[in-house]
């Protein structure tokens, strides 16, 4: 991946009801698009209510704000109902726009390698580029960062 700005991948993927949603058809507005590893986990779940506690600013500002990971839409459905969250999340089941957002990487843990989705936050402008983009984020005010680029559009 380049520096921003650059053209985003297309992103087409079904959200948490089926409803497929193409970022395109939010377009001249900006949008928030986050990658995280997993449903219900606990980076994940802090991160995700972060984004539902500050979705008024956003929305202020036009933004429209989407968490994406490899979880199945069903897996979605119940995150959202059990953590009471806001946002809108799609189902990249198939890890096609993980690998376009090169967020699909090799990690470790406990002397372990695997392959998973490295947390990942990207700003999309109106006319579809990327201009801002955060790579392997810590949740602890990461979502307070991104309000301030919005800030900047």
């Amino acid at each position: 991946m380049s520096n921003a700005p650059y053209k985003a991948p297309s992103v087409v993927l079904p959200n948490e009801i089926g409803e497929i949603i193409d970022l395109k058809n939010f377009r001249p507005y900006p949008i928030v698009l986050f990658f995280y590893p997993r449903d219900n986990t606990s980076g994940c779940t802090k991160e995700a209510k972060d984004f539902t506690e500050n979705l008024k600013l956003f929305g202020r500002a036009n933004v429209s704000v989407f968490g994406v990971s490899k979880d199945s839409i069903e897996s979605h459905k119940k995150f959202i109902k059990k953590q009471e969250l806001a946002i809108s999340l799609l189902s990249d089941q198939d890890g096609t726009v993980c690998e376009d957002f090169g967020v699909w990487k090799e990690k470790s843990m406990y002397g372990k390698t695997y392959m998973g989705i490295e947390r990942s936050t990207f700003i999309i402008d109106g006319t579809g580029l990327i201009v801002k983009e955060w790579r392997k984020v810590k949740v602890a005010g990461h979502v307070n960062e991104v309000l301030q680029e919005i800030e900047k559009i």
